[in-house]
């Protein structure tokens, strides 16, 4: 079989509803690696919420993180692959300065490795973790790294009047993504930043064709990355939007190892 490129991404693919890795995943990405095939993680979290998985999974080869936005190798500062597509100084002021009228109740502003928010209390989150608390923010001049990316916490009915305000004062410059869920919040990032850039990238350094690539995926931010690869799939439990787009749909969910089991299935690892 020719080489391929299978791009994952973690929460409602990898993950169980209880954000973990179950044994059968660990087995079966191996199995899929021992084979001469490249697995590479495709997130929307930051490098402080996916590193554990990346150790877990024991990978050695680039992680994609922020949805596109950052590709690197965890350890390897030499790695000449790496890009960060940052937002700039301007804008990060000028969103800073907009966040009061936006209604939204907090603001995070991040890079590679610092996380800085506009206070220090919050609900539980997936989003924070304990390991690597954030740090209160305080002004842009204090930042210590260039922001991939700046989050705001507002209730869903409010995201739409947000968003426009974001796009209409940086039209061309930023993208933003909403999301839902238990802390619902807006992401921006610089435009043009999607997961495909990312699959993309990593798929040019391997040497794989894009038919070579299979990408799995669930929710909105997978769009871009199951359109782009050769073989997109959508999870049993993904969004009706993705399931309509992609190339086929795990028989199982990613809390009944639906995405070890397909895989199970492509590659007949059953007969290993």
């Amino acid at each position: 079989m020719q080489q391929k490129l299978i791009a994952i991404d973690l929460d409602g693919t990898t993950l169980n509803n209880d954000s973990a890795l179950t044994p059968k995943t660990i087995t079966v990405l191996q199995q899929v690696e021992q084979l001469g095939h490249k697995v590479v993680i495709v997130t929307g979290r930051p490098y402080r919420n996916s590193k554990e998985i990346y150790k877990q999974l024991n990978m050695h080869g680039p992680l994609v993180n922020f949805n596109g936005a950052l590709c690197h190798i965890p350890g390897d500062d030499s790695w000449n692959g790496a890009y960060n597509e940052t937002l700039s100084k301007d804008i990060v002021s000028g969103i800073v300065e907009l966040f009061p009228q936006t209604t939204a109740n907090m603001m995070t502003i991040e890079g590679k490795n610092c996380l800085y928010a506009t206070q220090l209390e919050f609900p539980p989150s997936p989003y924070f973790s304990p390991k690597t608390p954030p740090i209160l923010f305080e002004s842009v001049e204090k930042l210590e790294e260039q922001t991939t990316a700046i989050t705001l916490f507002a209730e869903t009915e409010k995201q739409e009047f947000i968003k426009e305000k974001l796009l209409s004062n940086y039209p061309g410059d930023i993208d933003v993504r909403t999301w839902g869920g238990i802390l619902p919040c807006l992401e921006v990032v610089r435009t043009g930043v999607h997961k495909a850039k990312g699959v993309s990238h990593v798929a040019g350094i391997y040497g794989i064709d894009r038919k070579d690539i299979l990408a799995f995926g669930d929710e909105d931010n997978d769009k871009e990355m199951i359109e782009y690869a050769g073989h997109g799939v959508a999870m049993n439990n993904a969004i009706p939007e993705l399931k309509a787009i992609a190339n086929d749909i795990t028989e199982f969910t990613n809390h009944d190892d639906g995405l070890a089991i397909y895989l199970q299935n492509y590659f007949q690892l059953n007969k290993m």
